[in-house]
Formats: structure tokens, sequence, C-alpha cells
């Protein structure tokens, strides 16, 4: 496979042309993240097509930076990082690091899909301290315009976390209003619940010890808490 030379006898840009096509690096992010099966590395990158994310796997294949392994009993196919991609841990983080100081807050949230964003919400859901029992969470998004505006969480101990569009039959313990990018900032560290709730982008209402602990269980990226990040702006 060749991709598009630059015409540049340099380091940089024979690395440019290896990490740089279109979904090469958020493949490797969401690798780097321990996802492996073809569905879950599509969900996790968000926007791309199934037949983008096959191209682009086997083109990165082809140029050493993953290895796809099959499981012919099982009838599993898991892709993982080589040493290679490996490699590149300190330049993707430094990259991150860059991005969460030097991009405006607006535009780093800007294009966020809610279905994506809630998939890695609950796979992210820090539900240790919670309640030893059946706990229900709804979020209300007022910004989306799309079929699916609220979402539901079911967690129960020693089960997966179910992620529901419609009404589960259960009691709710915890309503959430908000909008997807609050949300987002805050788990990015654009934001915190305490600055989303005093500029009225953020309500929580229910199980006083869940709206106590908000801070505690909500999902955080790994890059929240480097310092200068540029914060979302609070409200006029």
């Amino acid at each position: 496979m060749s991709y598009k030379s630059y015409g540049m006898i340099c380091a940089l840009s024979k690395a440019c042309e290896i990490v740089e096509p279109r979904w090469t690096l958020p493949i490797l992010d969401q690798l780097w993240s321990g996802y492996s099966r073809f569905n879950d590395i599509r969900r996790a990158v968000g926007n791309v097509s199934p037949a983008v994310l096959s191209k682009r796997l086997s083109e990165m294949e082809k140029t050493g930076l993953i290895e796809r392994l099959e499981d012919r009993a099982k009838g599993t196919i898991d892709y993982v990082r080589t040493p290679k991609a490996i490699a590149l841990e300190p330049v993707m983080n430094a990259l991150a690091i860059w991005a969460q100081c030097n991009i405006d807050a607006e535009v780093a949230l800007g294009n966020s899909t809610l279905s994506t964003h809630m998939w890695h919400f609950c796979r992210n859901l820090k539900t240790s301290e919670f309640p030893k029992r059946r706990v229900v969470l709804r979020f209300h998004f007022t910004d989306e315009m799309g079929p699916y505006p609220t979402y539901w969480f079911v967690v129960e101990p020693g089960r997966s976390i179910e992620m529901c569009v419609m009404v589960p039959d259960f009691d709710i313990d915890l309503y959430v209003e908000t909008s997807n990018a609050s949300l987002l900032a805050i788990g990015v560290g654009r934001s915190t619940v305490a600055r989303e709730t005093e500029a009225r982008r953020f309500f929580a209402t229910g199980d006083p010890r869940l709206v106590r602990t908000l801070g505690g269980w909500l999902p955080r990226s790994a890059y929240a808490t480097v310092d200068g990040i540029r914060m979302l702006p609070a409200a006029e």
C-alpha cells in the first residue's frame, strides 16, 4: 500500500504520511483504551462508517501499526497495536494535552455525537460507590434534536450497566437535565458540576447520595486534570 507522498525528504513528513490519514489516530487511541473488536472500535470512534473503518484497519495492518488476530475456534477477530504503534503513545499523549490547553472549549466540544458520548459514558460510569442495590439514572439532553434526547442507565450489583432509550419499568433514582456539551465538558475537564450547575446548564435531583457524589462517579477523561485547560465559559 502507498500513501500520496508530500515529496519532502524529512522525518516529520514521512511520519505524517503514515499517521495522518483520517481516522488513523482516533483508531489507535481507542485501541490504546482497550477496545479490540471491530464493532467496539466503530462505536468508540464515532462517525466512521463500517466500510471506511474496514479499509483503514487493513491499511494500518499493512503499514505495521496493528496486528489482526483471528481465533478460528471462537470465530472472533481482534485488532491490537504493534510495538511501532505503541511507540506513538508519547506523541499522542502530547497532542491530547496540547489540545486541552490550546483549543477553545466550544471548538473542542462542538462536534460530539450524543449516541457516541452515551456509549462511552455507559462504559465508564464509576459505580463502585453506588448503593448496593439497583440504581436507575435518567439523563435528558435539552440540545438533542434527534429521536432519542433521553437516556436511562440501569445499574445493578454484579451485572453490566444497561443503557436504554425507552423508559425502563423501574423507579428513577436520579434525574439529570443538561446538554451534551455541558456533560461532555465536565467529563473532559473543561468544566465542573458546580460550574455547570451555577450556569444553569446542569440540573440534578433525586437520591441525595447520588446528587452529592456526582463529581465522583461521572466519567472523567485521563486528561481532565492537566494544567492550563481552556475551560468552557461561564453563563453570560
